[in-house]
């Protein structure tokens, strides 16, 4: 794993243009070095061809041992280069080499190099006439023509003579092949170069050029660096300011971005990033905008749920109280002073009180419900008995229209525990409507009970062959009111309020409610209601005449259903000011804030609780998802600064819920 810090953009810029001037300092020197050493050597190879020929036309003339005495002497004084100049007797050719093909190699490595250049001589009148060739030839040598030591130099009688110039004179070169046949070939003239020495003075020459030319090299380098480390720190000024953003989550104002040389891609990333934050403030404000307008429509909303509340249980008490007179006064009617017509007319208002009271009694109930009023009564029941008692009830209506009632029974005899009235209720509502709503046909009620190790579930079925229902429909049904738009349903009476006091109570209980329909051919309902074991039912009863108000946001969520089961009394509300009202109107033993609670609204709520709390302290637990569970340090401060008691991972689980609420309840 790479653990190394991350780079920084001057500090590759800089390490960028440092190797790379290394690496051309280098390449420059090495290069250089080669090139002009090679050249210096093919330079030197050349001049000594050339004094090769002049010492080979000396030799032609009348005094050509002491003239080339004189030169050689004069060569190996003045020519540091030159290590020794040999002459080979020989009448034999040796074979051809061209050393100007290992010139790179001999400048580099070599310490000396010799070059034999053959002399061809031509009897002309009893003198001898020389030429030389450029042909680099290796013989043997015969005889010491000069040595460079003062020892060895020759001594030839002649006289001293004045330093000469060695010019080329024009001279052309030739080989041994390219003599006549009477010409002879009388030796070899070898002169050895000293390429050490060669190579030290070239280099002693050239060293100024070097240091010149490299200090040139690092200043245009320099210059470059300076070049693009303008960038460099614009982009460190960008990088600072993203440093402070990211340290400062609530700033508001972007500090100044300087930009020195307004490099065009640098320019349009700051513009970018100006642009972003701006934008970022903006949905910041947008946000805060609508929080605050969230909050106005929460406080509206809650101020219209409370109008409401106030408007339904004073219009359905007003209702209440004109409805008891008229049934009380039908009932001082004497049947008995009233012929046929008064009698039919009392029937027929005691039908419509009776469906109104109805109707008004399930509105009521359903307030009741959706305001937590209504808590389960559990009782011990036999779920046979219970069937036959409401086909007993229905069987009339259902002959009246000329309607088979039928049940089937898929269990024995056996004893439940539950809320057998609002189990009554339930069935009776929707053996009702499959009633209303089937012209021709029949209604079914089937009954199937299942059994657990710690629970058992009753499902019961009611079908009938009647109208049915439109799939577009099936979810609006069960909201309050709702009727469905016709014309096969405007004929049957109703309000719309049993199917959702059905769903409520469905929800109280644990239970589930499924609708399958087909439109023209029928409906099926599905009951299924969770019921524990007699005996775990009465080991469940931690929480018995406890009143708990549960606080939630849009749904109420299983833990309701476990409270409840412990023997709890579980009030549910959604709006703030329906808990303060109850806490002021009853002694709360708990509030508990759901899951789906946002942990800012919980604090609020805890603190208008403990401002209101005179004579007695609620305990106040916050249940939180367990996605959450990573956060708790960022919102568990301020809950219990505001009053809460416990912030605990939402459970569901009877034992280990069972196990927090003693703990709970022991130190409260």
């Amino acid at each position: 794993m790479n653990n190394r810090p991350p780079q920084t953009l001057p500090m590759l810029i800089w390490q960028s243009i440092v190797q790379t001037m290394v690496l051309a300092v280098l390449a420059g020197f090495l290069l250089s070095f080669v090139y002009g050493l090679v050249q210096h050597y093919k330079e030197e190879r050349q001049h000594t061809q050339q004094l090769a020929n002049l010492l080979t036309v000396s030799a032609a003339s009348a005094d050509g041992d002491k003239v080339v005495a004189e030169q050689v002497r004069f060569l190996l004084e003045h020519e540091q280069s030159i290590e020794g100049i040999l002459f080979y007797t020989t009448s034999q050719p040796i074979a051809d080499s061209d050393q100007s093909k290992d010139d790179w190699k001999n400048a580099l490595f070599a310490n000396t190099v010799s070059f034999n250049y053959p002399v061809i001589g031509d009897d002309v009148d009893g003198h001898s006439t020389l030429f030389m060739g450029n042909d680099t030839l290796n013989s043997t040598p015969t005889r010491v023509a000069a040595p460079k030591t003062s020892q060895n130099t020759p001594q030839l009688d002649s006289k001293p003579q004045a330093p000469m110039s060695l010019p080329n004179n024009g001279l052309k070169s030739k080989s041994v092949s390219d003599v006549n046949t009477d010409n002879a070939l009388v030796g070899y003239i070898n002169i050895t170069l000293d390429v050490a020495t060669l190579r030290s003075n070239w280099l002693r020459n050239n060293l100024w050029l070097w240091v010149m030319t490299t200090a040139l090299a690092i200043i245009w380098a320099l210059f470059i660096l300076r070049k693009l480390n303008w960038p460099s720190k614009d982009i460190a000024e960008l990088t600072e300011v993203c440093d402070i953003v990211i340290k400062n989550p609530e700033l508001e104002q972007l500090p100044v971005i300087p930009q020195r040389f307004k490099f065009q891609e640098l320019v349009k990333i700051k513009q970018a990033f100006t642009t972003l934050f701006n934008r970022l403030q903006e949905s910041k404000q947008d946000y805060e905008a609508l929080a605050a307008f969230e909050q106005q429509l929460h406080q509206k909303d809650l101020s219209l749920d409370v109008q409401l509340h106030n408007f339904q249980s004073m219009i359905t008490h007003e209702l209440k109280t004109s409805l008891n007179a008229i049934v009380g006064g039908l009932q001082l009617l004497d049947d008995e002073h009233l012929n046929d017509e008064q009698k039919d007319a009392v029937d027929i208002i005691h039908n419509g009180s009776d469906k109104l009271v109805l109707a008004l009694d399930q509105i009521i109930q359903l307030n009741q419900i959706q305001k937590g009023q209504i808590s389960l009564q559990i009782s011990e029941f036999n779920p046979l008995q219970l069937i036959a008692d409401l086909l007993a009830d229905f069987e009339p209506i259902a002959r009246q229209k000329g309607l088979a009632l039928i049940s089937h029974i898929h269990h024995i005899d056996y004893s439940l525990e539950g809320d057998t009235g609002k189990i009554q209720q339930i069935l009776s509502i929707l053996l009702s409507n499959a009633i209303k709503f089937t012209p021709v046909g029949q209604v079914s009620i089937t009954s199937q009970l299942t059994h657990f190790d710690n629970s058992n579930r009753w499902q019961i079925r009611v079908k009938d062959t009647g109208i049915g229902i439109d799939s577009s429909f099936i979810d609006d049904i069960f909201n309050p009111f709702f009727q469905v738009d016709s014309s096969q349903t405007r004929q049957y009476e109703g309000t719309g309020i049993g199917l959702p006091v059905v769903k409520q109570m469905t929800q109280l209980m644990g239970a589930s409610i499924d609708v399958d329909s087909t439109l023209g051919v029928g409906t099926e309902f599905i009951v299924t209601i969770p019921i524990p074991n007699q005996s775990q039912s009465r080991q469940q009863q931690l929480l018995t005449d406890l009143v708990i108000v549960y606080y939630y946001y849009e749904n109420s969520g299983a833990l309701v259903d476990e409270l409840q089961r412990l023997g709890a009394r579980v009030i549910c509300y959604q709006h703030e000011q329906l808990v303060i009202d109850e806490m002021e109107h009853r002694k709360v033993d708990m509030v508990m804030f759901a899951e789906d609670v946002l942990p800012s609204k919980a604090e609020l709520l805890a603190k208008r609780i403990r401002a209101s709390e005179t004579d007695y302290r609620a305990l106040l637990v916050f249940w939180y998802p367990q996605q959450r569970a990573r956060h708790l340090d960022s919102f568990e401060h301020g809950l219990k600064a505001a009053g809460v008691d416990y912030c605990q991972v939402a459970t569901y689980e009877d034992k280990a819920l069972s196990s927090l609420l003693k703990s709970w309840l022991a130190w409260s």
